[in-house]
């Protein structure tokens, strides 16, 4: 079983350096036993980025009434009635998500915004900044913790993430040339101080791609575009625990994720 200080050394090996600013995807089982568990794991990144270092994390949350947006616009008010409202600081991370965005999320010290769909969570010196006045539409376009991200240098640390799971692509998606893109609108119930209420979330289809089913590749072109950036372009690759890790600049995937998709979802 590692510490966090052997991870703290693992994190160095790989290139991260105190005030970095990092996007992290993590898959714990693939990390091994570290003492704390999850927890070690963050205090591990905490240590690894110092005081003056920013992580950040997808949550999104959990919703037992997704089902509902399959629905006819009309009737998902109603069929909301008896769903479970979204709190910001209460309700958990989307389960796929996995393990370390929970534990992160409930860690003192985590900023997190108030977006049921584009929920975030960040740590560190740039936090505040990054989820201050997060946009309630398009949350992860234009004005949103990605584009934050990748203006302030930013990478992303991926340690045993399926590489499909590379959440600052769905950024390049909005910066994409690509036509005719197909957009959702989603209803969910949130918690207010007058009481709960259902809202409604425009966005890129950021779960079953942007484009229609006739014109996505046989792959999910997000592990497609990965590894087309990981044969072309220079990144550091190492061990974290027992994961590969990869530690990519966030500006450069974006431009070639962008660029990826103009070419190849027209």
């Amino acid at each position: 079983m590692r510490s966090p200080s052997d991870l703290v050394a693992d994190l160095r090996a790989l290139g991260v350096r105190p005030g970095d600013r990092l996007m992290v995807h993590a898959s714990l089982r693939r990390i091994g036993p570290v003492v704390g568990g999850a927890a070690g794991v963050v205090e591990a990144i905490d240590t690894a980025l110092g005081p003056e270092g920013t992580w950040l994390m997808v949550y999104g949350s959990r919703d037992d009434h997704a089902w509902v947006n399959q629905r006819p616009e009309a009737e998902r008010p109603a069929l909301l009635a008896d769903a479970e409202p979204f709190e910001p600081l209460a309700t958990p991370v989307l389960p796929e998500v996995g393990v370390l965005a929970e534990v992160m999320r409930t860690t003192p010290g985590t900023v997190v915004n108030d977006n049921p769909e584009g929920r975030f969570g960040a740590r560190g010196a740039l936090a505040g900044a990054w989820l201050a006045d997060h946009p309630w539409d398009d949350y992860y376009g234009p004005g949103s913790a990605l584009e934050r991200l990748v203006a302030a240098g930013g990478r992303v640390l991926r340690m045993g993430a399926d590489p499909d799971t590379v959440t600052v692509l769905h950024h390049a998606e909005y910066l994409a040339d690509v036509p005719d893109t197909r957009r959702v609108r989603r209803h969910r119930l949130v918690r207010t101080p007058h009481g709960p209420r259902v809202v409604v979330i425009e966005c890129l289809d950021d779960e079953d791609g942007i484009v229609p089913d006739d014109r996505q590749p046989d792959e999910d072109y997000f592990a497609l575009i990965l590894r087309a950036f990981l044969a072309g372009h220079a990144h550091a690759s190492g061990r974290v625990g027992d994961a590969a890790a990869e530690l990519l600049d966030a500006a450069a995937l974006v431009r070639f994720g962008a660029s990826w998709m103009t070419e190849h979802l027209r």
